[in-house]
This record gives C-alpha cells, structure tokens and sequence, in this order.
C-alpha cells in the first residue's frame, strides 16, 4: 500500500512539474509577441515622423544670422553661398537625419523621403559643380578654387554608403569646405576667393536646372505612358547617333517608381526655390540692368505650389481625364511652367 501510494504521488508530481516549463515557455513568448508588436507599432509612428518634409527658410535671415555669428560680412556671393550650406545642413540634420543609407527600421523601410532626399542632393551636385566652374572663376583659364574643388569631390560620393565611410561623414566635409570657402570669401584682406555675379555665370547655372527640370516633367508625365517619337537627331541631317534606335516607343515610369520620382521632385524644387531667393539677392545688379528680376520671381512663383501639403495618403495614378487625380501630371504641370520661364530667362540674359 505504501509502494502505491508512493507511485500514485510521484506520477502526479511529475505531470505537475511538466506543466510549469510549458506555462513559463508560453510567458515567454507572449513576451517576447508583445515587445516586437510594440517596436513596430513605435517605428511606424516614428517612420511618420521622420516622413515629415522640412518647411521654408527665409535665405536673408539665414544669411544675416550666419555672418552675425560669424562675425563675417556679407560681400557679394555671402546669399547664395550661405544658402547652399544651409540646404546641405538641412540634408544631414532634419528630422531623422539622414535615411537613404540606414540599414534597420524605420529608415528602410521608407522610400518616399530617401528620394526627397537624392532631390535636394541632385542640387546640391549642380551648386558644387557650377561654384567650382563658373561663379568662382573669372574666365575658363583662372585657377579653381581648392576648397570648392574638395567640396565638389564630397558631395559627389556615393549616396547610400553606411560605413567606411559613411556618406554623413562625407558631405559634413563638403559642408566645411564651403565655410572654408565662405570664410575666404567674406575676408576682405585677400582674394584667393571669388564670387563672380555674371550674366554669362548665371545662365550656366540656369542651364543646370532646365536640364534637371526637363529630366523630371519627363519622368513625371509617364507616369500614365506615351507614346514618343525618337527626336534626337532633329534639327541638324548631318547629326549621327551611336546605335539605331525605334522611331517610337512607348515610355512609361514603372508602377512602383512614381512615388519616388514625385518626392525627388518635391525635394529638388524645395532645394531650387531657395536658391532662386538667393540669386535674386546676388545678382541683383545683373536681373535689374537686364530687366529679368520680374521673371526670376515668376519662376519661383511656378514652382510653390509643388511644396502644397499632399493630403492624400499616397501618390495617386489615376488616368489624365480619370475619376481619380494625378499627382505626377499636377506636378509635371507646375515643373514645365517653371523650366519655360527659366529658358525665357536664359534667352533674356543672352541680349546684350
């Protein structure tokens, strides 16, 4: 009786004992559930936030109040060089930083300001390029200034690198070569650096945004496909090409791309409306003896209305005359308006 009694408690024991692992496994997981479904519920709302576009600055404020803490004066070039260094800073230091490079969520799984991102970069590119070329230069055989040199080079390191090095680390150096050169340029006991306020400067520098501004109305506009004529060899029958091409062909932005070819361009024209603010300051003496300070102004007005508020949740595709809006077309629209004005500009700066 005792034996039994003994083997009766010993196998209840043990069915007992077994479910406490099960019980305590089972905790385990609830936790383990409950903390991942709390990290993603976070990174979704910080994902949000990141999201968030930096508004407008005013370019004679950001101005005054660097050469104020600087201690530097505002010579001639101080806007529009000030302004470039602000769009940079602007890049690195938003809300979320910098997200085209990250690795863990949020940032990877964002896309929409990753290419607002390349937008304000794909400027940036062009500034570093036309200061090191044209604004910095008093003819095609003076010597390029070396701090605009390196700042060209950083800017243009590849955009996505995480580490050795990180891109980050990168443009903050292009960002400090053009203090370097802005402090140069502010110094009036030398010359070593110039900003050169030309008629002949600013159209290349115009000729630098018509190209991206065509660049994107195209992308923008195919968003609903087309049909395209083969036109490269219009104008000139001597012109040659490399390889044959089709007369026509149909172009057309792949679905997944649209959103981010819109907030490239939100991004770009964000970037561009500050620096036309800025070239407006600099080169004023050129637009007033060329009577172009109305049309300058007329392209920055064309080009507000792409930084509207987006109030639907995503980028719509709808056809052109559908029920359902466009947002590329609308974009598009408000871009080609901006690039003719910009040639009628060029054209005007050309007239003697």
């Amino acid at each position: 009786m005792n034996l039994k009694f003994w083997r009766r408690k010993s196998t209840e024991d043990f069915e007992f004992d077994t479910a406490k692992p099960v019980s305590r496994a089972r905790t385990i997981l609830r936790t383990i559930v409950s903390l991942i479904s709390l990290y993603l519920l976070a990174a979704v709302g910080i994902g949000i936030w990141w999201s968030l576009e930096p508004g407008r600055f005013s370019v004679a404020d950001i101005s005054e109040a660097m050469a104020t803490e600087r201690e530097e004066n505002r010579v001639n070039g101080y806007t529009t060089t000030a302004t470039s260094i602000t769009l940079a800073k602007t890049l690195l230091n938003k809300t979320g930083g910098y997200l085209t490079n990250d690795l863990f969520p949020p940032g990877i799984w964002l896309d929409n300001m990753p290419s607002w991102e390349l937008g304000v970069l794909t400027l940036l590119r062009d500034n570093a390029r036309v200061y090191r070329n044209d604004f910095s230069r008093s003819q095609s055989q003076s010597a390029e200034n070396k701090n605009l040199t390196e700042a060209e080079a950083k800017f243009f390191f590849n955009n996505d690198s995480w580490f050795l090095p990180a891109t980050e680390n990168e443009y903050r150096e292009g960002i400090r070569f053009f203090e370097a050169y802005l402090r140069q340029l502010a110094d009036e006991d030398q010359n070593e650096a110039q900003f050169y306020a030309r008629a002949d400067n600013l159209q290349q520098w115009l000729a630098a945004m018509e190209t991206r501004l065509g660049s994107l109305s195209q992308r923008l506009s195919a968003s609903v496909g087309k049909r395209q004529l083969d036109t490269g060899l219009a104008g000139d029958s001597a012109a040659t090409q490399s390889t044959a091409s089709p007369d026509e062909k149909l172009v057309k932005t792949p679905w997944l791309e649209i959103d981010n070819v819109f907030y490239e361009s939100r991004g770009f024209t964000w970037a561009l409306i500050h620096m036309l603010e800025a070239i407006d300051t600099d080169f004023s003496e050129v637009l007033d003896k060329k009577a172009a300070r109305v049309s300058l102004r007329q392209i920055i007005r064309e080009l507000e209305p792409t930084q509207e508020i987006l109030w639907s949740p995503m980028v719509l595709n709808g056809d052109g005359f559908g029920v359902l809006a466009n947002h590329s077309l609308i974009m598009a629209s408000h871009i080609s308006r901006a690039n003719a004005a910009i040639i009628d500009l060029r054209a005007l700066l050309a007239q003697g």
